[in-house]
């Protein structure tokens, strides 16, 4: 193990100039804990490393979960060539540079050449094409490692010429083992340090890793280096927490993250589940999320997915948002929950999205219908000449303020857009709009026959 200066407490033991998180990297396949769906035995990941056989691929997961890792290990369990470098850093210059070694090493040593790309997301479209033509020929073997969703940040030529591994955030167990491993080893780990961690300091810091082993790693070298300076052996919370601060969520206000949460919180209003609402709007404010974007996306659902069933669900929503620009955070962020909850728990219609989406189709397929004659403004005498207004009936000098005539164009007459559902106030609606018809239809019939 290498060393780089004393220790704090002034003694000759060496400080390790890596961090636990490298030092504690597997080095191949059997060490590897965690993601068994995609590196488990007889997948077709294990399989083909064994087989020295890999293919382009891309490693899509979060943070810690072992990307990184399992591309070394692949260097390491074939004889392909390896070279890795990061998107952030480097261009299409260094790519044609990769590309001039993986030449060599073919035409030289009759060698594949591995290229690990770190954070390929990074790369934009003129750089991942610069990959694809070496990709499609084999001379290089393409591992992409990305932390966001690649139908979204690789090139869909490029894309389709890759597997796409999904790697899960690390379970507890997992990260137990990994944590107690670094704890044991004397070599890479600290277990030469003579340390005393209790179960409940595990489980802590493991809870707070949130899934990530480097997180996991880092919080516990953090602590070990603060007990070092103190001279003590046994951790407690007050230290751990010192060391960990306070847990970042996971999340990305561009990316996967970002869609998940807001697609699990509007799927959670829509189907009634306050309890689920109320923890996907907490998951996103505690993450960092625009408290002004999800209550944009509450106002929307008021209208779509509660509509008329509940009038008032679109009123709590403005009002919501009103308070939250009053109040600011974390004060404000109450309204929003207030509302999350009313949302859930109101009736829910979908009848005037469904109305509104048959109005375009309906305009989109008759073009510009003429109005008619009747329902015309007609303030010149002109206009009154050419029949504007003509034989328009006043609705309030009708008994209940309903009166027989059309207002659709000719050619949509007794078209229906609106449909209220059986629930809510809509059911209320419902049984107006149906006694408004009977009504109509019977002095329809009165006239007819009058007139006859």
């Amino acid at each position: 193990m290498p060393a780089a200066s004393l220790n704090p407490t002034g003694t000759n033991q060496p400080v390790p100039s890596r961090p636990l998180a490298d030092r504690m990297r597997p080095k191949s396949l059997s060490e590897f804990i965690g993601q068994q769906a995609v590196v488990g035995p007889r997948t077709a990941l294990a399989t083909a490393m064994a087989a020295d056989r890999l293919f382009s691929m891309i490693l899509w997961g979060p943070p810690g979960c072992g990307k990184t890792t399992l591309a070394h290990i692949m260097a390491s369990e074939t004889r392909a060539h390896f070279v890795a470098f990061s998107a952030v850093l480097s261009g299409v210059k260094d790519i044609r540079a990769v590309i001039e070694v993986a030449r060599s090493q073919r035409t030289e040593h009759g060698r594949r050449t591995l290229l690990f790309v770190d954070e390929i997301h990074r790369f934009n479209k003129s750089q991942q094409d610069a990959f694809l033509h070496h990709v499609e020929s084999g001379l290089i073997t393409l591992v992409g490692a990305t932390t966001e969703n690649p139908s979204f940040e690789v090139i869909p030529a490029l894309l389709s010429r890759c597997r796409v591994f999904v790697l899960e955030p690390l379970s507890e167990a997992d990260l137990t083992q990994i944590v107690r491993n670094a704890l044991s080893d004397k070599g890479g780990g600290i277990g030469q340090r003579g340390l005393t961690v209790g179960d409940d300091m595990i489980e802590h810091l493991v809870q707070n890793a949130d899934g990530d082993a480097r997180r996991a790693l880092n919080g516990l070298e953090l602590a070990a280096d603060l007990l070092l300076e103190t001279g003590q052996r046994k951790m407690d919370v007050a230290q751990l927490a010192k060391a960990l601060q306070q847990r970042t969520l996971q999340y990305d206000k561009a990316g996967e993250q970002h869609y998940n949460l807001i697609s699990a919180l509007h799927k959670s209003l829509r189907d009634s589940d306050p309890d689920a609402a109320l923890y996907w709007l907490g998951r996103m404010l505690a993450a960092g999320e625009d408290p002004l974007y999800i209550a944009r996306r509450m106002l929307r659902f008021a209208s779509e997915d509660v509509g008329n069933a509940d009038p008032n669900a679109l009123t709590m929503a403005v009002n919501g948002v009103s308070a939250y620009h009053f109040l600011g955070s974390p004060e404000g962020e109450l309204a929003l929950f207030q509302v999350a909850a009313y949302l859930a728990t109101a009736p829910k219609s979908n009848r005037i999205y469904s109305a509104q989406h048959q109005v375009y189709q309906t305009i989109k397929a008759t073009g510009s219908l003429p109005v008619p004659l009747h329902i015309r403004n007609a303030p010149t005498p002109l206009m009154r000449d050419l029949g504007y207004g003509r034989e328009y009936r006043y609705a309030h000098n009708y008994k209940e303020a309903l009166v027989e005539q059309d207002h659709l164009p000719k050619p949509l007459e007794g078209k229906r857009f609106y449909d209220p559902v059986d629930r809510g106030n809509e059911q209320v609606i419902k049984k107006r709009l149906a006694r408004w018809q009977r009504l109509r239809r019977q002095r329809k019939h009165h006239t007819d026959n009058h007139s006859s």
